[in-house]
């Protein structure tokens, strides 16, 4: 599948999607508590979804049951929400999303934690999210995309956390999943040059411990293989001749 270079008609489209996909985190943050299910979660995010008139781009995706994936510490990505889960203070919680508008997709992740958390886990939620802005500084026209990825895995190896290797980031548009892909590692190679118009979902997963991880037997949910915290931070972005955009953040001073 060729990278896609979106016209200016799309992009305001999906700077649309990513605005709406930013309330959606912003009303899923505000009502995380301890005692709460993954699946109270999941409901809220696709009632604010559609309460847009959008589309959730998880739901049916590839058979995937719901709308947020929602993962709880050692979990990686594609937790699946359940009424039997409950959070509990300590915890950390990946939020994944994805909304479809008028045919575009927007995708972003956000790891968070439920009460009072250890210091070595919010040192990982703060070191995941500064991965992301880190390897953004690259994210524009005449660059190339590796260099992204190796800004983040720089940093989270400068750090002592693990970068997952088995998934990546990806370009996006119309389908939620396009060309290319993004390694959250450094590469040998540069990758393609950036150009001014191409709409990416940039991810880190980054571990406390090592890069290793497991599918559970759902086939979905991807965990650490040595139980340690994973965290996951995500922006759909747009490349322009300058500074990129963040089309699912509109306060980035506030990271």
């Amino acid at each position: 599948m060729p990278i896609t270079v979106k016209s200016p008609r799309e992009i305001e489209l999906m700077t649309e999607a990513g605005r709406i996909l930013e309330i959606v985190h912003n009303e899923l943050k505000a009502s995380l508590r301890p005692g709460m299910s993954t699946w109270d979660i999941d409901c809220l995010g696709e009632e604010v979804i559609r309460s847009y008139h959008c589309i959730p781009s998880f739901l049916d995706y590839n058979g995937y049951p719901a709308s947020i994936c929602v993962s709880v510490n050692d979990e990686v990505v594609h937790g699946i929400p359940s009424k039997k889960r409950i959070l509990k203070e300590g915890d950390i919680v990946s939020l994944d999303a994805g909304v479809i508008y008028k045919g575009y997709h927007s995708d972003a992740a956000r790891t968070y934690g439920i009460g009072r958390i250890t210091e070595a886990a919010q040192k990982l939620i703060d070191v995941t999210r500064e991965c992301f802005f880190q390897g953004i500084k690259y994210a524009k026209e005449g660059n190339y995309l590796f260099d992204i990825s190796g800004a983040i895995g720089r940093y989270a190896k400068e750090h002592g956390c693990g970068v997952v290797r088995d998934l990546c980031g990806h370009g996006i548009g119309t389908n939620l999943h396009e060309a290319p892909e993004i390694p959250n590692y450094e590469m040998k190679r540069k990758g393609v040059k950036l150009k001014a118009g191409m709409t990416l979902a940039i991810e880190p997963m980054i571990n406390a411990g090592g890069w290793e991880v497991d599918w559970l037997d759902d086939d979905w949910t991807v965990v650490t293989r040595d139980s340690s915290l994973s965290a996951h931070y995500e922006n759909t972005v747009l490349i322009t001749e300058g500074e990129p955009r963040l089309l699912t953040l509109t306060d980035a001073d506030g990271r």
